[in-house]
């Protein structure tokens, strides 16, 4: 037993080493847990910012004025006052992203108790902005409305919805995107290290080597998964203390201990699928073709991008034997919620059962492999 544990040990050893001399991996592993995730966290903006706005007065009311005035930087930029002629070839140049047309009689009609109608153009070509813009607008617009209305009084209403954000309050984009880049990094490094590290045993002809020594296939496979999970597990750790809880701000309810466990039960599961799928390539373009048609769909339908409530009842039964299903479950909870042991105790268990069931069928094909 000690010789088996000293094998896998020197074998997990060689394969750091070699991982080591390959400067190309090494600065994608520090890419992908720095730069790519302050990048995805980033990217979307928190909210529109300098949208190009103008508007189309015929009104020329204190209500239309009112509500002209109210569109203010940061969030858009300085209203531009323009004549019904000329929406069309504003907007076919990119000069607008929002035109508001205010009709003759608006504050007459609203006043009146009808339903006057605005109409709002909008460039969807500029989709960050467009979907975004249009909602904040219309929430704008019916403000200042009901303020006129009311002239300053408060009267209180039937019913009143107050909302109340919890474990985000301010709807922090960058706190969300940042754990889900975070997440999706993990199986993916983790997949092609252990995949293009025995591909590259084979194409070197080392593994044949490696064979002819008093080693069992279940050492080489085992000091591959610890190996690469050492990497995965310090970089992202790393990741999650220095990046998104220190530049990013983003707080940690739960306890971090408890997220690197669930981590290194998934890295076992992911290290598994990643020899599975090295047996069946015969070479790394053909490993990059499988990564894509595998890890793709099981990062869009796995629930950090869209909720499993939102997903088809099959795609949610089939998604149940993706690890990276159980693993957003998880990590949610404990970063997110402040989850314990207790409540996400059954994601542990998922993730163990998948992982054990990946590496029995990884060693077959990984012995198969061999003997063919």
């Amino acid at each position: 037993m000690k010789q088996h544990l000293r094998n896998i040990y020197r074998l997990g050893i060689k394969e750091l080493s070699g991982l080591y001399r390959d400067k190309l991996m090494l600065i994608l592993i520090i890419y992908s847990f720095s730069l790519g995730i302050y990048i995805s966290a980033k990217a979307a903006p928190e909210s529109i910012t300098n949208a190009a706005i103008a508007v189309v007065d015929e009104d020329h009311s204190t209500l239309s004025r009112r509500i002209t005035d109210a569109f203010t930087p940061p969030m858009f930029s300085k209203v531009k006052y323009i004549r019904l002629n000329q929406i069309d070839p504003g907007m076919d140049k990119g000069e607008y992203t929002f035109v508001m047309v205010i009709p003759p009689d608006f504050q007459k009609d609203l006043l009146a108790g009808l339903d006057p109608a605005l109409q709002l153009n909008v460039d969807a070509t500029r989709m960050s902005q467009a979907f975004t813009g249009a909602g904040y607008i219309q929430q704008i617009t019916n403000l200042e409305a009901e303020r006129f209305l009311t002239d300053g009084k408060n009267p209180v209403p039937a019913s009143r919805l107050v909302m109340r954000n919890r474990f985000n309050p301010n709807l922090t984009r960058s706190w969300f995107s940042s754990v889900v880049q975070l997440i999706n990094n993990v199986s993916l490094l983790a997949v092609i290290l252990t995949g293009a590290a025995l591909i590259r045993e084979r194409e070197n002809g080392t593994l044949e080597h490696l064979l002819v020594l008093p080693l069992t296939p279940l050492e080489i496979m085992l000091s591959k998964i610890w190996a690469m999970s050492l990497v995965v597990l310090i970089a992202a750790g790393a990741s999650l203390i220095f990046l998104i809880q220190g530049i990013l701000k983003m707080p940690v309810v739960g306890s971090r201990w408890l997220f690197m466990l669930g981590m290194l039960i998934n890295l076992f599961a992911v290290t598994s699928l990643g020899i599975f799928l090295s047996c069946i390539a015969r070479n790394l373009p053909q490993l990059g073709i499988l990564l894509i048609l595998v890890l793709m769909p099981m990062d869009m339908l796995s629930g950090g991008m869209t909720p499993q409530e939102s997903m088809p009842q099959a795609v949610r039964f089939i998604m149940q034997a993706a690890p990276a299903t159980h693993f957003v479950s998880l990590s949610q909870a404990i970063l997110y919620r402040g989850a314990g042991i207790e409540v996400v105790w059954k994601q542990f268990l998922a993730l163990t059962v998948i992982g054990g069931i990946l590496f029995y069928f990884s060693l077959w094909r990984f012995k198969k492999s061999i003997a063919s």
